[in-house]
């Protein structure tokens, strides 16, 4: 009987799965595949946060294709020569993938599609992971583009007409025949992708990892909060994200899926709904614009895609080690960029508005070079992706496309009170300073010394002093900015 390789990579689901729908059609035996290669990713193989999310979410993927009547064989190698091995010991005549597009990951499935097609075995890639590949957004001279706004009134437009002609997210296969004998699979923990240090605690506490986990986020997201996106979603102290950018980063639902959801949900709900869900899907937006960015420039992870920001005058690593660490562990005296650092280094994720004064914080107030950031948020985040990320920091620091003007600097303790007023979320995530009053909580170095006494509070030892003083460091980037050399 003809045998399909179905290699599973950053699509962890069963529904929606273009390549897994392709091999069942045209094969009538099925062998899920899932190789570990980190050595494959260039400077980006997984993080510590990351990897973690994987072990569960490959246990998950295995369970769900299991009750289709098969199961997730795990191999460790070198892809090409595993998938070779693989067609050898099984005689399968196909391999089919849903496309990555991170730089060294793209080289890497185009040499192995050349090498597998030498040698007569089917080769199928697929669109699994965006609303439209990354290439199909194009200016009026056929180049990329760098401003989102134009980007995605012509995206939108493409996604709204194949909804309005009936475009329906794949159900997944009623049934999967599997490959007898088994070939051998490694067991999952012979990857070591949990820690040994078990630091993880915080985050399984937070995230289901699964296609299961998935769901159950987007009908919470549809149900309690979709309503009041556009409105409260930059409030890190609330519940209206979905937070289900983990998910859609390690594949374990579609966009698509989440796109034809919200419109569903609209239906049911009337135009009470139709803003909230309108804006998440912009939001989703701004998801396939980072991957059209990173298709197009496939530098910007490491280098800055506005020319100028090359020469620009970040302090020197020697000079800033003491600060960045502070600002790793949530000591750097501003209580919303420890708040955001902590709730980080805790649950794996981050709410996106203190995502963003966090980097401003340490770009514009430390002068710390974004890269550092984008490593740090890399290691730790459940969500690290790296079209994202490379675009929020590049975002953030004024050098990316469609960027933040340099001369944005945030100031934190404004958007701490703007977003954050009653300081539930700090004082979630700092409770040493638990007992201030809303007015203090903020900034507790302004604080009167009575009203530090009467909570206990020592500043400089129960927490920090500032480490910079904010309208002087805002002054000093934006000198930097316009040096000539910069």
């Amino acid at each position: 009987m003809s045998i399909a390789i179905v290699w599973f990579r950053r699509d962890l689901r069963v529904t929606d799965h273009p390549a897994l729908q392709a091999a069942a059609e045209r094969h009538p035996q099925i062998l899920p595949v899932y190789i570990h290669a980190p050595d494959e990713e260039g400077a980006w193989a997984d993080g510590g946060a990351s990897r973690w999310w994987l072990h569960h979410s490959l246990a998950a993927l295995d369970r769900a294709l299991r009750q289709l009547g098969t199961g997730l064989l795990i191999r460790r190698g070198a892809s090409l020569d595993t998938l070779q091995a693989l067609i050898r010991a099984t005689g399968a005549r196909a391999v089919y993938w849903n496309r990555r597009y991170e730089p060294a990951v793209t080289d890497r499935d185009t040499a192995i599609k050349t090498a597998l097609r030498e040698a007569g075995i089917e080769t199928g890639s697929f669109n699994g992971s965006l609303l439209e590949e990354p290439w199909q957004a194009q200016t009026r001279n056929g180049g990329p583009f760098k401003v989102f706004t134009p980007f995605w009134r012509q995206s939108e437009a493409r996604l709204r007409a194949a909804l309005a002609q009936g475009r329906l997210a794949l159900p997944p296969p009623r049934r999967l025949q599997g490959v007898a004998p088994l070939p051998r699979s490694e067991p999952l923990a012979a990857l070591a992708l949990l820690p040994k240090i078990r630091w993880d605690t915080g985050i399984a506490e937070r995230w289901t990892p699964g296609e299961n986990g998935a769901t159950a986020l987007l009908e919470r997201f549809c149900e309690q909060a979709v309503g009041a996106y556009r409105e409260r979603r930059d409030h890190p102290g609330e519940a209206a994200t979905s937070r289900l950018s983990p998910h859609l980063h390690f594949g374990e639902i579609s966009p698509l899926q989440i796109v034809q959801r919200l419109e569903r949900a609209k239906a049911e709900v009337g135009a009470g709904l139709a803003a909230g869900a309108d804006h998440y899907v912009r939001e989703l937006g701004w998801r396939e614009f980072s991957f059209h960015l990173l298709y197009h420039f496939p530098q910007s992870p490491e280098a800055p895609l506005n020319p100028r920001f090359a020469e620009f005058p970040w302090r020197a690593a020697g000079d800033y080690a003491g600060d960045l660490r502070a600002w790793q562990c949530g000591r750097t005296g501003i209580p919303i960029v420890d708040a955001g650092m902590r709730e980080l280094w805790h649950s794996g994720w981050m709410h996106n508005r203190v995502r963003m004064i966090v980097a401003s914080f340490l770009t514009k107030n430390l002068l710390i070079p974004w890269q550092e950031g984008a490593r740090w948020f890399w290691d730790t985040l459940v969500d690290a992706d790296l079209a994202n990320n490379t675009q929020g920091w590049q975002w953030t620091a004024g050098c990316g496309a469609d960027a933040a003007p340099y001369f944005r600097v945030f100031n934190p303790i404004l958007q701490s009170r703007k977003f954050d007023a009653d300081g539930a979320y700090l004082r979630r995530w700092l409770p040493e300073l638990a007992g201030l009053p809303d007015t203090h909580v903020h900034a507790p170095w302004q604080a009167p010394r009575e009203v530090l006494d009467a909570v206990g509070l020592t500043l400089g030892k129960e927490y920090p002093l500032p480490l910079v003083d904010l309208q002087d460091s805002r002054s000093r980037a934006l000198n930097a900015y316009h040096r000539p050399d910069a």
